[in-house]
């Protein structure tokens, strides 16, 4: 059901209003004010904006664009690929290339040569492509852009690959994705096809290295672990010992090119190479950045590598709490199954999955008891956040100094929880302890709720919380559990 504030905005839209329109447009597309997310919805309302501003600069006379350019840099936010058959699509399709083929480089630019890309190219847009290939072909009127008049979906389409090739060449939001893309578009013509059925079928080395050559990933990478003697399962380390120079930098030229394709496995080995004395090439820096690169795309080894890494060197790194980086690439490779990260993700974070053995157990259910009664007690809200506090405690066995001062709100990351309260009580170290069950992350996930729509000042200074925290012991003492006792008797 519509908020009554959405219901307020439409109105104003409807009437007319630019403001509510755009507001209304990015309601669409973030859902917020409880709005479905529909991107061509949004689309229709940025047209109106649009169309009245620029009806309102003609009544004018005013040659000023400003408002307009505001409007178009919006519409990048705008999936336009979903937007297909909607009756603003035209506008949509107009704005993206007026902002693709404008002469100044900026994000909006790259955020709408991307749109084009993903419509125009990506195989998921098939079938909406051979319909835009008809709507283009029937469409009465001219694009405003002139350049673009004559040209079909065909030409369209070579616009859009230049574009793609730009994003993978340079450094911007959309290189990791273009990459993927390329790997996608790759060649699969039959000859293609057929080389690379070969080798695997009889290990024809020739045909392996024509698939290579012709661009296929796969090939590339076999190629480069084959001129290393190496085996994509086998320990890279102990076989690239024995390989000389020459074959080691063939080997690393075939596996950059697979790297630059996004393969991680080729990273991973790049890695291993660079780490050789016999390597001419030998760089610990370069060899570093290729496990790093393999890290981030997901190979597991090399994210127990980069966190075991990260351990070592913790008390030269600039970190605000020490161990954190490392934890979260250790645990990365932990849930990928690697047999060393368990060891050392024990040494790094702490471990408490077991709440009835913690100090807190017997009041933190008290506790959750309460809270799921709270309209029956009639809870100030600082009482609330303290039962939460005290549930959280129990779960990640905290100290009560680390009960009443943890900062609730920035207490879970993705694998832990890091419990720092030096803003207070400076000689107690940060403590890191590991997420393990299902009843922690509810606990979190519950106690942010609740601590999101708090004032910052509610719960007071340590005497005030300390002050609280005996009121509410006390009254938990008295009440619930004499409450209890009465219900056993009757």
């Amino acid at each position: 059901m519509a908020s009554r504030e959405f219901l307020k905005i439409l109105s104003s839209a409807r009437l007319g209003d630019v403001s509510a329109q755009q507001k209304l447009a990015s309601a669409y597309l973030t859902g917020d004010l409880k709005t479905p997310i529909q991107p061509a919805n949004a689309l229709i309302w940025l047209e109106k904006s649009f169309f009245s501003i620029q009806n309102q600069l003609l009544e004018e006379k005013s040659s000023s664009s400003a408002e307009l350019s505001k409007v178009l840099s919006k519409i990048v936010g705008v999936p336009l690929a979903s937007t297909f058959n909607s009756p603003a699509f035209g506008f949509g399709w107009d704005s993206f290339w007026r902002l693709a083929t404008a002469d100044e480089a900026s994000n909006a630019q790259d955020a709408a040569r991307w749109q084009l890309i993903y419509l125009l190219l990506d195989p998921l847009n098939q079938e909406t492509q051979s319909q835009l290939a008809e709507w283009l072909k029937k469409r009465n009127f001219s694009t405003p852009i002139p350049q673009l008049s004559n040209l079909d979906l065909s030409g369209l389409q070579k616009i859009a690959k230049q574009y793609l090739g730009e994003f993978a060449e340079r450094e911007s939001a959309f290189t990791t994705q273009a990459k993927e893309l390329l790997i996608k578009l790759q060649p699969k013509n039959e000859a293609l096809s057929f080389l690379w059925a070969t080798w695997l079928e009889t290990q024809n080395e020739q045909a392996l290295i024509q698939a290579a050559e012709l661009g296929l990933t796969a090939a590339k990478f076999t190629y480069g672990l084959r001129l290393a003697q190496l085996d994509a399962d086998a320990n890279l380390e102990k076989k690239i010992r024995d390989k000389s120079n020459a074959s080691l930098k063939k080997a690393a030229h075939w596996l950059e090119l697979a790297a630059k394709d996004g393969n991680r496995n080729a990273w991973y080995a790049l890695g291993e190479i660079y780490r050789r004395p016999q390597f001419s090439g030998y760089n610990a820096n370069e060899s570093d950045r290729c496990f790093d690169r393999a890290a981030d795309l997901g190979h597991a080894q090399a994210q127990f590598r980069k966190g075991a890494n990260l351990w070592r060197k913790r008390e030269k790194t600039e970190e605000q709490i020490r161990g954190l980086q490392a934890s979260y690439w250790v645990w990365q490779a932990h849930q990928q199954g690697v047999p060393e990260a368990k060891e050392l993700l024990s040494k790094i974070l702490e471990s408490c999955p077991h709440p009835k053995k913690n100090q807190w157990y017997e009041l933190a259910t008290i506790a959750e008891q309460v809270l799921s009664h709270h309209a029956e007690h009639k809870l100030d809200l600082d009482w609330v956040l303290l039962f939460h506090r005290i549930i959280i405690a129990n779960q990640f066995n905290l100290s009560k100094a680390e009960l009443l001062l943890g900062e609730v709100g920035q207490l879970q990351h993705e694998h832990c929880v890091v419990v720092d309260i030096r803003w207070e009580l400076p000689k107690i170290l940060p403590r890191l302890i590991q997420i393990e069950t299902i009843q922690q992350r509810r606990a979190l996930l519950a106690a942010g709720k609740a601590f999101a729509g708090a004032e910052p000042d509610l719960e007071g200074n340590l005497r005030q919380r300390r002050y609280r925290f005996d009121r509410v012991g006390d009254w938990l003492a008295k009440t619930v559990i004499k409450t209890q006792v009465d219900a056993e008797v009757v």
